[in-house]
């Protein structure tokens, strides 16, 4: 399976719908949350997803009417990753305790359904519509979607069967070592540059960083003022990103074995 993601090409009332059922995903998972750890100081147990699901349905969509404003599988996928959560800090180390969500931080919401791509840079969703995207989405059939936000920017990213094609390799093996003038010196000769991103960018989030710290606290232009700084560092981290893309893509492409 291959994995895609890329940007939404939204207007005021998409995106007004999107917020919705990120919210609605927010408050499930923050309730679950609450609600397991009640449990747990009764009980000593936790409740399961389905049991958390159910008692959702009963205790919290009845009096909440804008839970059925979104789709059903927004709430459902939120109690489901609040159980891989407390899995994984029972299981893998170093891993914390679940913490609750805050609006802005890391929304997004899962989808399923009646899911279709359709004209090339258009995808059919649930309880959404037709939805506009920047790139062009592969001809395949999407089961399910998880859109996420980043810098007041929405992103869709979904898995897809492909067939693979292999291609001949130009090497059997290659040595890489990484450094910090130069990212990745390779036994071969070949240099890649490290495009030290957050340098060049140094007085941009400067400027915004202080212009953030000059606003009064709740007030709207200091959540204005937030965004334009988070945009500057999201412009970090994907350069950051496509530089090391191009250099892995690279690696695994041309050689068998890699050592590093």
């Amino acid at each position: 399976m291959k994995s895609f993601k890329t940007k939404l090409k939204l207007n005021n009332y998409q995106k007004t719908i999107l917020a919705k059922h990120a919210g609605v995903a927010r408050h499930a998972y923050n309730w679950g949350l609450a609600t397991c750890i009640k449990e747990y100081e009764e009980t000593k147990k936790r409740p399961s997803a389905i049991t958390l699901h159910k008692r959702l349905v009963a205790e919290v969509k009845s009096i909440n009417p804008w839970y059925y404003e979104v789709s059903k599988c927004a709430p459902q996928q939120a109690l489901r990753d609040l159980e891989r959560a407390f899995k994984n800090f029972l299981t893998i180390p170093k891993r914390g305790f679940p913490v609750f969500k805050k609006k802005g931080r890391k929304d997004s919401f899962y989808l399923e359904g009646s899911i279709k791509i359709i004209q090339g840079n258009y995808i059919q969703l649930p309880r959404i519509g037709v939805v506009k995207t920047y790139e062009i989405l592969p001809n395949c059939r999407v089961k399910n979607v998880r859109i996420s936000k980043r810098a007041d920017s929405w992103y869709i990213s979904f898995k897809y069967n492909f067939e693979q094609d292999p291609k001949e390799k130009v090497g059997e093996t290659i040595g890489v070592d990484i450094g910090i003038n130069i990212l990745a010196t390779c036994s071969d000769g070949s240099k890649f540059a490290n495009v030290k991103a957050y340098r060049q960018a140094k007085k941009q989030l400067v400027r915004h960083q202080r212009a953030v710290s000059k606003k009064v606290i709740g007030s709207k232009n200091r959540r204005k003022a937030v965004k334009k700084l988070a945009k500057v560092h999201k412009k970090v981290a994907d350069i950051r990103a496509d530089a090391l893309h191009k250099l892995t893509t690279w690696l695994a492409k041309n050689h068998s074995t890699i050592v590093i």
